[in-house]
């Protein structure tokens, strides 16, 4: 009876750790990431930190409004999508498709969307999923979420070899976009930040001040926005982390699309 009895009790052990363990892990994954119901997109979550902003003197290929080089602190976690939008998914939300590279795929990066446009588009993102978390990164967030703890020139390390890794530019595109996803990620998980298509990021245009900052969202006004990460079209230097480039909000490019970043 006694062996009976304890031979019941470790079934219903097991049973119970069975049942236990899926929802511990779905728990601790619903933590680290995030998928969007509306555009079957994948965020991963990105830590809270501080990073040094911009490039030190010595960096090859660096310009000069990535000086001075600054610390900044990002105080709160935030959720990246791991790919630039696509085309497939700007169409489940605004019903057309205006890259110029259309015959690429809806697996393709979205392009030749003015900042306005990606407004537009995460307005109605927002209201057709109940919520106002979605939007585009800072120029900070970007720069931190690029980096992933790195230091170097670009997430995959110095070289432009390094690169080759890492994105699609001028040297290996084809002069032309290709599907999300397919180089190698920086250790957060993010694809493509550098290459393939600049991306959109919150902030207007400013030159970088000395001295360390906490969630720095750039000026309140100006006359263009900022836009990271290089392009199919870039060479190497124009891919690096530190990288900055402008370009006016109603302005649209087969060069250019963006990223979403969703607050917790």
């Amino acid at each position: 009876m006694f062996n009976k009895m304890f031979v019941l009790m470790l079934i219903a052990i097991s049973l119970t750790m069975v049942c236990l363990v899926p929802h511990s892990i779905a728990r601790e994954k619903g933590i680290n990431t995030f998928t969007s119901p509306t555009l079957g997109a994948k965020f991963v979550l990105v830590p809270a930190g501080t990073f040094m902003m911009g490039s030190p003197g010595g960096e090859a290929g660096r310009d000069s409004d990535e000086s001075p080089q600054h610390q900044v602190t990002i105080g709160h976690h935030f959720y990246m999508q791991t790919t630039e939008v696509t085309q497939g998914q700007w169409k489940r939300v605004m019903g057309n498709n205006p890259s110029h590279f259309s015959s690429c795929g809806d697996d393709c990066p979205v392009e030749q969307v003015s900042w306005e446009d990606v407004q537009g588009f995460i307005r109605k993102l927002n209201s057709m999923e109940g919520t106002g978390k979605y939007r585009l990164p800072t120029e900070a967030q970007w720069e931190y979420a690029a980096r992933a703890g790195s230091a170097t020139r670009f997430h995959a390390g110095n070289s432009d070899d390094d690169l080759l890794h890492a994105g699609w530019l001028k040297t290996n595109s084809g002069s032309k976009t290709h599907q999300v996803g397919q180089k190698a990620p920086n250790s957060w998980g993010l694809y493509d930040m550098h290459g393939n298509v600049y991306e959109w990021v919150q902030d207007w245009f400013r030159l970088y001040s000395a001295g360390s900052v906490t969630d720095s969202a750039g000026p309140s006004s100006g006359s263009k926005r900022v836009r990271r990460g290089g392009s199919w079209s870039s060479i190497a230097k124009f891919c690096r982390s530190a990288n900055r480039d402008y370009f006016g909000p109603d302005q649209r490019s087969g060069l250019l699309g963006f990223r979403l970043l969703r607050t917790q």
